[in-house]
């Protein structure tokens, strides 16, 4: 089997890749007469409602932690809970307003160290926990956290068009967390620098400069590329060595079993700060300069194209990670009705 393909195949049974297409058997259990008065199909990274008179839009994300994560790193998880769901309001081009959490912990020690990392993310950010839910007999910990937010113009999972380059931005200036696919760039960060950096996407919509978007989530890049390219019926081709990595990642012309294994990690990390974005090709350097201003790598990809097929390539080698046309990844699309409710994906 050729290096690509078996790059191909380990994403498709990636924990995360298996997790996300979970979604496609929630949405089609949803009733479609609960409709949010958007009138957006699901897939986008919070539910939105249109503010009366114009006045833009209330943005509403949920996150809930797998229980081995709130095990293994209960501090990590308390932090990153509050992190993901603001990066889930800007990928919507929105500003968060407040944090609720509903906690469930076997003890009060687990209970101190998810809300010690909870509040310390709250504070580096500026958000204020506002409510929520405690249990502290529970058999084992879970958490899930959720942030309202706001945004005056949005960056949707729906407005990929054929033509848009595709953009990938990330804070290469971090870390691993231990063995964990986590990459972490925020936790040792100055604070004042992880707001402003999280502020480039509202800046992007209003500005006209981006419609669409998704942040990168526990599905890796990719994955979360499908995702946004589910939503909007699209597909696009992608080179796999333009992707921003961090010096920690070997180069792409290293076929060592450890660059491999490296290379592996970096496409099915989860990172603290990192977005897809589908740009129109007359806006792209200058969403690359806005990344770039505040020291974040951002570069183009690859293309949008109308086959709904992601297919990527590698030192002149092409193979299809997925054929949206065929197999849907999260089930979003015609099948799922024309007016489903909105949840965050």
């Amino acid at each position: 089997m050729s290096r690509l393909l078996e790059i191909v195949r380990q994403l498709r049974e990636s924990r995360g890749f298996r997790h996300k297409q979970d979604i496609a058997s929630v949405l089609a259990r949803l009733d479609p007469g609960t409709s949010a008065p958007a009138g957006v199909p699901n897939g986008d990274d919070s539910a939105v409602l249109p503010l009366p008179g114009g006045q833009g839009y209330q943005l509403l994300a949920i996150e809930g932690l797998v229980p081995d994560f709130v095990q293994a790193l209960p501090w990590f998880a308390g932090y990153s809970a509050v992190m993901v769901n603001l990066s889930d309001i800007a990928a919507m081009g929105g500003r968060p307003q407040g944090v609720v959490d509903a906690l469930w912990a076997c003890d009060d020690e687990q209970a101190g160290e998810l809300l010690a990392g909870m509040r310390a993310a709250a504070e580096r950010y500026e958000v204020p926990i506002i409510g929520g839910h405690t249990n502290l007999r529970a058999a084992q910990g879970h958490l899930a956290v959720a942030v309202l937010g706001y945004a005056r113009e949005l960056i949707s999972s729906f407005a990929a068009r054929p033509g848009d380059r595709i953009l990938v931005a990330t804070d290469l200036r971090g870390g691993w967390q231990g063995a964990h696919p986590f990459w972490d760039a925020s936790t040792d960060a100055n604070p004042q620098q992880l707001r402003g950096d999280l502020d480039i996407l509202p800046r992007l919509a209003e500005d006209g400069l981006c419609l669409a978007g998704k942040d990168i989530s526990m599905a890796g890049v990719l994955g979360s590329l499908l995702m946004l390219l589910e939503c909007s019926r699209a597909g696009a081709s992608v080179e796999l060595e333009r992707l921003p990595r961090p010096r920690e990642v070997p180069a792409w012309s290293d076929d060592s079993a450890v660059a491999v294994q490296s290379q592996m990690r970096w496409l099915n990390a989860f990172p603290s700060f990192g977005f897809v974005l589908s740009v129109s090709p007359r806006h792209a350097e200058a969403v690359i300069q806005r990344f770039a201003d505040r020291h974040i790598a951002c570069s183009d990809v690859g293309v949008v194209v109308a086959r709904p097929q992601l297919r990527v390539h590698l030192r002149g080698e092409e193979a299809l990670l997925w054929d949206l046309g065929s197999q849907p990844f999260i089930g979003v699309g015609p099948t799922c009705g024309a007016k489903p409710s909105r949840i965050a994906a």
